[in-house]
């Protein structure tokens, strides 16, 4: 199964607060908000959606292929993705403009503030989703993440006019999308991929209920934090899966994309959508653990071992037959 993964390629500089974003805002006053945060370290990581996910679905073994825009300064980037296991050959350099970079913070209890400069990503409006699939000889699925808002229709639109399956991921983007553009990536996605809060706003955004949408998409997958995910379906098919039992709770940037890794691979490999999304659970675990969204390592021993005391032998058996 080929899958294609877009939206954005970046450089992530995280740092973390020891204290707590909320002990720092006065109620009577969020509407002249000026605050500095004195932080502790500083981590340069490679980030972005779109190659976090591919990162992950890499390590699993299913060769996704990367599509998105990135500068001049992204060769030593594209040879960690080459050497991962990712087919970076769809991806756009700009001649002018730099990768994207995302700036977050981080304080004691796990909230982000963070800020997401575009650069070269603007220009992924200009990629044909049809030279894509002509070069590798056909798509499958393409996973729409976030990315410059005019890609992410193009891609879209692109999918429906060429009958390609397509996986509506907005994440980010919600922000600052309305509620006609947002009804425009979801309508006819195979797949609507958020978390519990999005979930929330794509319906106020919107105006449509929960069985509107799904009435409108595949199957819409909810990620729930530490406990799991939910998966429905249009008729009321719904799964739930829980997390496994986190060793470390070291950084959460990077966990959702680390879930899209794992369910997508699971996809590519024809297993269930329950199995996927178990794949998803423990590959999110590994990197809530890890400083980084592309610092794990995914030991095939480790994996399984983990896997196995979190959804028992006869999962494991089926997983281990595609891990490479």
């Amino acid at each position: 199964m080929r899958i294609a993964v877009t939206g954005s390629i970046a450089t992530d500089h995280l740092m973390t607060f020891p204290g707590r974003f909320a002990d720092q805002l006065v109620a009577d006053q969020l509407h002249t908000v000026s605050l500095s945060f004195l932080v502790d370290n500083l981590d340069v990581r490679r980030g972005g959606v779109a190659a976090n996910i591919c990162f992950g679905m890499g390590q699993l073994g299913t060769r996704p292929i990367l599509v998105g825009a990135a500068g001049s300064d992204f060769d030593e980037y594209r040879a960690w993705l080459d050497r991962h296991g990712v087919d970076t050959s769809s991806v756009r350099i700009s001649e002018v403009l730099h990768t994207a970079r995302f700036v977050c913070t981080t304080d004691a209890d796990h909230n982000q503030i963070g800020s997401f400069y575009t650069g070269a990503m603007s220009e992924a409006r200009l990629i044909e989703l049809k030279a894509v699939a002509d070069r590798v000889g056909g798509l499958d699925l393409v996973s729409i993440g976030a990315d410059d808002p005019e890609a992410m229709l193009r891609h879209t639109e692109e999918c429906r006019a060429r009958n390609i399956p397509f996986a509506a991921d907005f994440s980010q983007q919600i922000a600052r999308m309305d509620g006609d553009e947002i009804r425009t990536l979801l309508d006819g996605a195979t797949y609507l991929f958020s978390n519990e809060y999005e979930k929330g706003l794509i319906e106020s955004k919107t105006g449509w209920t929960d069985e509107e949408i799904l009435a409108r998409v595949g199957h819409r997958v909810t990620t729930l934090g530490s406990r799991g995910v939910r998966i429905e379906s249009d008729g009321g098919t719904r799964i739930e899966v829980g997390c496994p039992e986190e060793e470390a709770k070291v950084d959460p940037t990077g966990v959702g994309d680390a879930f899209r890794a794992g369910f997508l691979s699971g996809l590519s490999w024809g297993v269930g959508l329950e199995r996927a999304a178990q794949v998803g659970c423990m590959l999110a675990t590994l990197v809530i653990e890890t400083l980084g969204t592309q610092e794990y390592t995914l030991s095939r021993v480790h994996f399984m071992d983990r896997f196995t005391k979190a959804y028992g032998h006869e999962a494991a058996a089926e997983v281990q037959a595609h891990l490479p």
